[in-house]
């Protein structure tokens, strides 16, 4: 008997998510049906022009839009950024370094070097239990 392989699937906002875009600015074909993981695949190793362009231009989902100004999700979030920013707005608001901006990044900067505290006494005690 054969086994046949379906093809693994994923909804379009999957794979706007997995692709870092922000779905509402895909093509209406994207959004339309279904992506299977080879598709994906394609997409990433080939992007095509408007993947490249939003990618490039935006508008971002809040995931990269956070990464691109050094902030958490939830800085975002209570310095009142709740829509998608394209680049140019980005590269605005650093320029502005509006003081809610200058905030979430220094509470990220800390965030990061909390962490890499915990993970250097982390090591430190793995080491001393060898």
């Amino acid at each position: 008997m054969t086994q046949h392989q379906s093809a693994q699937t994923m909804k379009p906002a999957t794979a706007a998510k997995k692709l870092g875009v922000y779905l509402e600015a895909t093509p209406d074909a994207f959004r339309e049906g279904a992506v299977s993981r080879a598709e994906l695949n394609a997409l990433q190793a080939d992007p095509p022009q408007w993947l490249r362009d939003l990618r490039r231009d935006g508008p971002h989902p809040r995931p990269v839009v956070a990464a691109k100004l050094g902030v958490s999700i939830a800085g975002l979030a209570r310095g009142g950024v709740t829509e998608p920013l394209t680049t140019d707005r980005i590269e605005e608001l650093k320029q502005e370094r509006p003081e809610w901006l200058e905030r979430e990044r220094a509470t990220q900067a800390e965030v990061r070097k909390e962490t890499a505290r915990i993970k250097t006494r982390d090591a430190e005690r793995a080491e001393r239990t060898d």
